[in-house]
């Protein structure tokens, strides 16, 4: 294969920093010596190139250089990554326990970030070593960059973590037909997208806690005359810590191949310094703007002051950003087949309010931005309905989240959709479950039937998206009575589209969260469906053994119970209850004549076995089931595991007895 002069000499280029970088050439000198000494003799005859060539060989120099110009990349699962190289514009889960060799491609620009270690953090000074094989709490470190994301393998938690971990990350251009070329360091310069770290805590019960949240600048390596550069990265942490420090990362940065020209600090310090500028220019007008705006609303009616019109919401680090920014068209790929799926896959990470030091009942302001709620896998009803929202969006929905209350004057969020016939639907992020809003009419005669509420939301004062904010300024917030009529300036008060684009478009400003893409699952549900069911079946025999009662299993009847798990999981998914009179008809052929059948689904969000099974026995069906005496007993386990992107799960498990009954 014939390459272009100039990628050739870029190869060249890559070779020979490698070759300077291993001293090859003191190793050539040494096997050199040592071959002429060997032939000092008798028989001395001149040396070869092929003779040197074999020496080299047989010291395993040449597989030494050869093995020194592959880099180990993440194995990728997706089919599409074997086609030709293209730019990283989607993702797919990477395991970082399979690791393959990759050659770099000559024609890309690389950035190749190292972490070196962690120090500082003092939270786990009085940390024990953990013991060899022994579940201690780990830390994981994610990174985002323009489209990839990577995780760490998980580390032991201390004061010294050991998060060592190499990152190759792909500077592609932007643009049609631009993603092939080469990127030079003009256009890296212009590009503002910083490396987002996240890291992680996994304590031993598998409860995942965010530490830090971290937006990296990695342009400073464009003026190292080495092309790479070394510096400690201070941790902070989030929420109501976002002040205090949470440790020390120590990272090296490297452009590969290395740049033929670099840039001056000042110029790096000059292009940072103007972005910085024009970013607070913009938010410093919108703020005018909001001001300005919500004056207005106030004069329309004195007890607007008192509607849930949030117009800016804090992030995890303790930024104040508009409400539209955390809303994003959100694309799944074929990760996600449709909007109820997507539904059903928000409802799958856990419903986790912000913790609060100390006690007050005063609920934390932290509205996370999307790769540290994917990363953590929780959150709260806030990260649910934008994530919902900006999924919606990207099936084409015409979607909204609403700020609220429901019953009992909780704050609360959701999402809305408006259908084409002016129908309103509500999604519930924290369930799936969706309600067709029907409005009251308060001025239909008194005798009139009237529609009865079937969400459970209260009040509503504002809806937003991405690009559209609107405030309710309708009499009543009283959702039974609100007409979702987004046009009709008289019910709801708009903020200006082009406002809001200058300050939560992709690219307005710095400050602006990159948005990752979904990461497809890494899970095996077939054989995390196995070891959860060998677990169970474990458990059940051991609590049976401590009543003194024999158990046996009848593997068919386990077998049977799939089909049922399968249609809950999928009436889950599509609202569409299907399967039910199969399961009833081979339930009834497994069961002789005289005997009773009992059963008992449920449904988790987790994999922990033992959790699993204290949850159930808190339950008197499933203790009847799994302590069941009696003539003939036999019981079945059956479990399922439904995996979604980011490793959510939806996990079924139905335990179920037969027995002879005895009058």
């Amino acid at each position: 294969m014939s390459l272009p002069p100039e990628k050739a000499s870029e190869l060249k280029q890559i070779i020979h920093s490698h070759l300077l970088k291993m001293d090859i050439h003191g190793k050539i000198r040494e096997v050199l010596a040592e071959t002429v000494r060997n032939d000092q003799g008798p028989a001395h005859q001149s040396l070869s190139e092929a003779d040197f060539l074999r020496a080299l060989q047989r010291r395993g120099i040449i597989d030494d250089v050869m093995k020194d110009l592959h880099f180990t990349k993440e194995v990728t699962t997706d089919a599409e990554t074997r086609s030709p190289p293209k730019p990283a514009t989607h993702f797919v889960d990477k395991t970082v326990t399979h690791l393959e060799k990759t050659n770099i491609d000559p024609s890309r620009r690389y950035l190749y970030l190292q972490v070196l270690g962690g120090k500082a953090f003092l939270e786990h000074l009085q940390e024990p070593e953990p013991l060899h094989g022994q579940v201690c709490s780990t830390f994981t470190l994610y990174l985002h960059f323009r489209n990839q994301r990577f995780r760490s393998k998980p580390v032991p938690c201390a004061c010294e973590p050991a998060l060592t971990e190499g990152f190759l990350l792909e500077i592609h251009r932007d643009g049609i037909g631009e993603g092939s070329k080469m990127v030079d360091v003009t256009t890296m310069l212009s590009m503002c997208d910083p490396v987002h770290l996240v890291l992680i805590r996994t304590d031993t019960s598998s409860e995942t806690t965010l530490v830090s949240s971290y937006f990296l600048d990695w342009r400073t390596v464009l003026s190292s005359p080495s092309g790479k550069t070394c510096f400690a990265v201070e941790l902070m942490g989030v929420g109501s810590e976002c002040k205090v420090p949470a440790g020390v990362l120590t990272v090296s940065l490297e452009l590969y191949p290395p740049l033929t020209e670099t840039l001056s600090t000042d110029i790096i310090s000059t292009q940072q310094s103007l972005e910085r500028q024009r970013t607070a220019e913009k938010e410093r007008l919108f703020l005018v703007y909001a001001k300005q705006w919500w004056r207005e609303f106030l004069e329309i009616r004195p007890s607007h002051q008192s509607k849930m019109v949030k117009i800016f919401a804090q992030d995890e680090n303790g930024v104040n950003r508009p409400v539209c920014s955390y809303v994003r068209v959100l694309r799944a790929g074929r990760m996600l087949e449709s909007p109820r799926q997507a539904a059903r896959f928000v409802s799958l990470l856990v419903h986790e309010k912000a913790p609060v030091v100390g006690g007050g009942g005063g609920k934390q302001e932290q509205w996370c931005t999307l790769m540290a709620f994917l990363c953590r896998g929780k959150g709260d009803c806030e990260d649910h309905a934008t994530l919902l929202c900006s999924l919606l969006l990207g099936f084409g929905l015409d979607a909204y989240v609403c700020v609220g209350t429901k019953a009992k004057g909780t704050a609360h969020t959701w999402v809305l959709t408006r259908g084409t016939d002016g129908s309103i639907t509500f999604w519930e992020s924290l369930t799936a479950h969706r309600y067709l809003h029907r409005a009251i009419d308060p001025d239909a005669p008194p005798l009139a039937p009237q529609p009865k509420p079937s969400s459970p939301y209260r009040t509503v004062g504002c809806v937003f998206n991405h690009h559209t904010f609107l405030a309710n300024c309708q009499p009543s917030d009283a959702v039974e009575l609100c007409v979702f009529d987004f046009q009709n300036q008289s019910r709801w008060k708009a903020m200006s589209e082009e406002a809001l684009k200058s300050v939560c478009a992709p690219g307005s400003t710095t400050s602006l969260a990159p948005l990752p893409p979904l990461c497809a699952p890494s899970l095996e549900p077939a054989a995390a469906s196995n070891q959860l069911e060998l677990e169970m079946r474990y458990l059940v025999s051991e609590h049976r053994k401590d009543l003194e009662l024999a158990t046996v299993w009848d593997d068919h009847l386990s077998y049977l119970l799939s089909s049922a798990l399968s249609a809950y999981e999928l009436e889950r998914c599509t609202g569409v209850s299907c399967g039910n009179e199969e399961f009833q008809d081979a339930v009834r052929r497994a069961v002789p004549d005289g005997h009773t059948f009992k059963g008992f689904p449920i449904h988790f969000l987790h994999r922990n076995a033992r959790r699993a099974f204290a949850t159930c026995l808190r339950s008197p069906f499933c203790e009847e089931i799994v302590c069941c005496r009696g003539d003939h007993v036999r019981l079945a386990v059956r479990v399922r595991v439904f995996a979604y992107p980011e490793n959510a799960c939806a996990v079924w498990l139905m335990f179920a007895c037969k027995y002879r009954s005895v009058l």
